[in-house]
């Protein structure tokens, strides 16, 4: 009996399916897409093309290229795709596979990307053995030489691939089938009702590929002609870091403004003493802008008396998020766990396609990630209330599951992001998981769990003390019922627009309206602001960069791109080196922001964030069958044909150099041009030959043109600062004479120092020591590096808590992003923490040194030892209160 034939994407997927298929399938994976579009061309019908001109021999005239023949209106826009160089096994290994099943079932992800997997899976399945490799080129390898004709023979061309012969019928054999999760329910579920591609989605991804590659070969040669070759942009990318870009000019253009605030430390009759900031005066808001208007409220608080105004005591609740989607995932996994999204997509996908759990095999954890649903199927709500009941008890189980409603333009084509098995905690299955697996199903389990739960309920208190005609205002609210917050913390991705979580936490006195108040007693360090009352200088802040999760954020919001591109959007403009990393903070680089302003000013239709959200829409109309995809190409292509037209006449060229009224500091004639070079932008004067002046606009060195401070250690002439090809350095004057060079330290015009070597030996080969200036600062080394390894950790004189041998070390993470503390003797201890140890005894436990961490909340010392807890805010450098806000009412 002949067996179907299953088609997945990955190995990984191919081997979760086969274990539920059992015997009568065959499961196989494409490793991928099987077709594309060819890299040496368009491959796209476009109407007005000019045939290409013809090669002629080495110094031969080329002819002129000739006008296009007319083109047939209905093959308009229409791709042409080939096989992928390299996949011609892969296709025949399929179509040999296909020749003898019964049935051909299409299994790729449920979504665009995927129904486009299977359409050409379709072709290439159903194709005639003569045509399967049509167009076909072999991948190139720089390694293999070819081989020269003898004399007298012709070069022969790379033969096509063989393609294995199919039955004719085959197209009636071939059926589609989805599920957003893999588990034997729902995979029988889709082998009963096995259908056909849909058309619709497939036409909504060819949209999405014609677009983007009419932009790239469109526009990709004209920044290679106005700016360096090699440049590239992107329908969607380029509007992203528009975005970015956009954003630093903000920061670059923001002044910031005064404003001061007042607070007053009070007691009543109970504990605790509160802090009460001013909010009123004579009932209108205080906008308190420059110290003397400040220095004047303190005078006239000096003859106040405090009293409780009014006093506000309400039940707040707060409501469980509804589960992850495919942005809100990659905004929690980078707030929380420090996950590019590129890299949370990829772990989510080995969660999703199954991992290998002992006895049990592979197994599928999680349902599919690129989604913008929040729906939960009946099965899955009825799953986790049981568990929630079981784990957390009746009271933390609502009366009726919770829906949460969609945002507009949701495709609400499959079910949020949850685990398959509710029941197969975290713990269950940490063991079989990698690190980064194991916290992003954690995060997954507790987040859908959580969304069923009961809310979480504050008793929150608000008191108004009037101070005179000022009324000053205290918020606090403390947890009565943890509800969902049980399983799941929420942060700053949870919040809705407009809920406040001022107070949380902070305990306010029990007190009466009318209550007669006092100004708490000054503290010792009054100069740190326990005062009783006291004035503090802010300046407004600009907007903040961008992080990964932000600009994920900002995307969904102004509807750029989907849920499933956000990924690839910021991993390509991180690769075509337009933006930095910094931090987590995100900034455009100077080719970047060059390149953005360009596009912008000659394409402005075209890189317009609503005309990029309104695309967007036109696939998804696509994808619903109201609209043709060729008219939401036609459409887009009218418009930016005359953009294209305009900018290769009217775009400014750093190559030619960009004109500036600053005049040349060297001859005093010309005038400065901003151009490129292979080195990166720089300004140069247009009377070039005649005068050579130059000035780097690198980012990596000041503006300023001139040469270094040092002089040459060999022959005492100056030290200039000169670009090689890998980066700057410091080369004497007196080259070639005198070829003395020096690095320089990173962003800096002062050279590193030079190694200095010590009288001590390496403990392990027996070599001198050296001090060394490396990346990130001074360290001692072995003097026969690479051959011997040996580095001298610094420490902080600190001992080990856990070893009590060692002493703790500021060390670097591999992706050299983070900084953390370790104890010297790793690997035989362990022992690491990521915060900055302090030489102090603990106050409570007496714990030999305690940490500062540096929370969302602001900063706080802390003592890590087990059972302790003790914590307290750190002192912060603020402004000097003023001399008037010492006082205590007599």
């Amino acid at each position: 009996m002949a067996k179907s034939l299953v088609i997945v994407e990955s190995p990984a997927k191919a081997k979760t399916i086969n274990k539920y298929l059992g015997r009568n399938y065959s499961v196989k994976a494409s490793l991928g897409h099987v077709k594309d579009l060819p890299r040496k061309s368009i491959s796209i019908v476009l109407p007005n093309e000019e045939r290409p001109v013809k090669k002629g021999k080495k110094g031969a005239k080329k002819v002129a290229a000739k006008p296009a023949a007319p083109i047939n209106p209905n093959k308009l826009f229409e791709p042409t795709y080939v096989v992928i160089p390299g996949k011609d096994k892969v296709v025949n290994d399929l179509r040999k596979a296909a020749a003898t099943a019964d049935s051909i079932y299409l299994a790729a992800d449920p979504d665009r990307e995927g129904e486009a997997i299977c359409a050409h899976l379709a072709e290439v399945l159903s194709a005639s053995k003569d045509s399967v490799f049509e167009g076909y080129t072999r991948p190139h390898n720089p390694w293999k030489k070819k081989k020269k004709p003898a004399e007298g023979e012709e070069a022969v061309a790379d033969a096509l691939p063989v393609a294995v012969d199919v039955p004719k019928d085959i197209r009636k054999r071939i059926f589609r089938v989805m599920f957003n999760e893999i588990t034997p329910k729902a995979i029988r579920a889709a082998f009963d009702h096995a259908g056909q591609v849909d058309e619709h989605l497939v036409d909504a991804q060819q949209a999405r590929r014609v677009l983007d590659r009419i932009v790239g070969y469109k526009i990709s040669p004209l920044l290679w002609d106005k700016v360096r070759r090699g440049l590239s942009a992107g329908r969607v990318q380029t509007v992203a870091l528009r975005l970015i870009v956009e954003r630093e000019q903000e920061i670059k253009a923001f002044v910031p403004k005064e404003y001061w605030t007042i607070h007053a430390r009070l007691e009543a009759g109970e504990p605790p003493v509160f802090e009460a900031k001013l909010f009123r005066h004579k009932g209108e808001e205080v906008e308190i802008s420059n110290e003397a208007q400040a220095t004047k409220i303190l005078e006239e608080l000096k003859r106040a008396d405090w009293k409780v105004a009014e006093l506000t005591q309400k039940e707040k609740r707060r409501y469980a998020p509804p589960p992850f989607t495919t942005s809100k995932i990659q905004q929690a996994a980078y707030n929380r766990l420090r996950y590019t999204t590129k890299r949370t997509m990829m772990i989510a996908q080995r969660l999703y396609e199954g991992v290998e759990l002992g006895e049990e095999g592979s197994v599928a954890l999680i349902t599919y990630m690129r989604t913008d649903s929040t729906r939960v199927s009946d099965d899955a709500l009825a799953q986790v209330r049981e568990q929630i009941g079981k784990q957390y008890g009746e009271n933390y189980l609502p009366e009726k599951p919770n829906f949460f409603k969609s945002k507009k333009g949701t495709q609400d084509a499959h079910e949020a992001i949850r685990p398959t098995d509710v029941s197969r905690t975290p713990e269950d299955v940490r063991r079989y998981l990698e690190d980064d697996q194991f916290k992003l199903y954690q995060l997954i389990w507790q987040r859908f769990v959580s969304s069923q739960m009961a809310p979480a309920v504050f008793d929150q208190t608000t008191i108004d003390v009037a101070a005179g005609d000022y009324i000053f205002r205290a918020t606090g609210s403390v947890e009565k019922f943890a509800g969902w917050l049980s399983a799941y913390r929420s942060g700053e991705e949870d919040l809705e627009k407009g809920e406040d979580t001022e107070g949380e936490g902070r305990a306010l006195p029990r007190v009466t309206q009318g209550e007669k108040l006092k100004l708490a007693a000054q503290k010792a360090n009054g100069a740190e602001g326990l005062v009783p009352v006291r004035s503090e200088q802010h300046f407004t802040e600009p907007p903040p960069r961008y992080t990964e999760a932000t600009l994920v954020k900002e995307l969904e919001e102004k509807g750029i791109g989907r849920p499933s591109t956000y990924a690839t959007i910021i991993s390509t403009i991180v690769e075509r080196e337009y933006i930095n990393k910094e931090q987590g903070r995100i900034t455009p680089t100077m080719l970047g922001e060059k390149v953005s302003v360009l596009l912008v000013k000659s394409f402005e239709d075209i890189f317009d964030i609503g005309f990029t959200a309104r695309m967007e829409e036109e696939l998804d109309e696509v994808e619903e069958g109201k609209l043709p995809w060729k008219q939401a190409v036609g459409e887009f292509y009218e418009r930016f044909e005359k953009d294209l037209e305009t900018a290769r006449d009217e775009m400014q060229s750093y190559k030619k150099g960009i004109a500036s009224s600053e005049l040349c500091p060297k001859c005093e004639q010309g005038h400065l041009l901003e151009r490129i070079s292979r080195n990166g932008f720089f300004m140069g004067c247009d009377r070039y030959p005649d005068c050579d002046y130059t000035r780097d606009l690198s980012p990596e060195l000041p503006a300023e043109a001139g040469t270094g401070s040092e002089a040459c250690p060999e022959c005492g002439k100056e030290m200039t600062i000169k670009r090689g090809r890998f980066g700057t350095f410091l080369a004497c004057t007196g080259f070639p004479d005198c070829k003395t060079t020096r690095r320089l330290v990173q962003g800096t015009r002062t050279a590193r120092q030079p190694d200095e070597i010590l009288d001590e030996k390496c403990p392990d080969c027996g070599s001198p020591l050296v001090k060394r200036h490396g990346k990130y600062g001074e360290f001692i080394g072995c003097s026969t590096y690479p051959k011997c390894k040996y580095i001298r950790a610094k420490t902080l004189g600190i001992a080990c808590p856990k070893c009590e041998k060692g002493e703790l070390t500021q060390r670097m993470t591999r992706r050299g992003n983070r900084v953390f503390f370790g104890c010297n003797r790793y690997p035989e201890c362990d022992f690491t923490t990521p915060f900055q140890p302090i030489v102090e005894p603990c106050p409570k436990c007496g714990a030999a040194f305690i940490v500062e961490k540096r929370l969302k909340t602001g900063a706080v010392r802390a003592c890590i030892k087990d059972g302790c807890g003790w914590e307290v805010a750190a002192p912060e450098a603020q402004a000097q209160p003023l001399e008037a806000a010492v006082f205590v009412k007599s």
